[in-house]
């Protein structure tokens, strides 16, 4: 995949734009980016191994370093730096994001967890 021709921050650092080419512009909030982060803190090495993360309703991104022309490193502000965002997994974010963000509210109840 090409890189986005823009990735944007709002000015509450809580949502992140990205405008590919030939695609409708993507819209990304800095919890479902937290929580869905591919780092291995997040993701575990298997399946068994991921994290449902609680209590990000108030994460912002804090900023934004490029990886080679293949990804963009979030760092959000509750510290959290190692989720390296390829192009490839930001589009598929924005074409599953409602039913990603659904299993993950059904995963935080289901294990007793809160946004807050």
């Amino acid at each position: 995949m090409r890189p986005p021709s823009e990735l944007r921050v709002s000015k509450d650092r809580r949502l992140l734009t990205i405008l590919f080419e030939n695609h409708a512009p993507i819209a990304l909030e800095a919890e479902f980016l937290r929580v869905v982060s591919p780092s291995a803190e997040v993701q575990g090495h298997s399946p068994e191994q991921r994290v449902t993360v609680p209590g990000k309703r108030e994460v912002a991104i804090s900023k934004m370093e490029p990886v080679g022309n293949y990804a963009v490193r979030i760092v959000f502000d509750d510290g959290h730096d190692t989720g390296i965002f390829t192009w490839d997994y930001l589009h598929t974010l924005g074409h599953e994001k409602d039913t990603r963000w659904q299993a993950y509210v059904d995963e935080l109840a289901a294990k007793g967890l809160s946004r807050d």
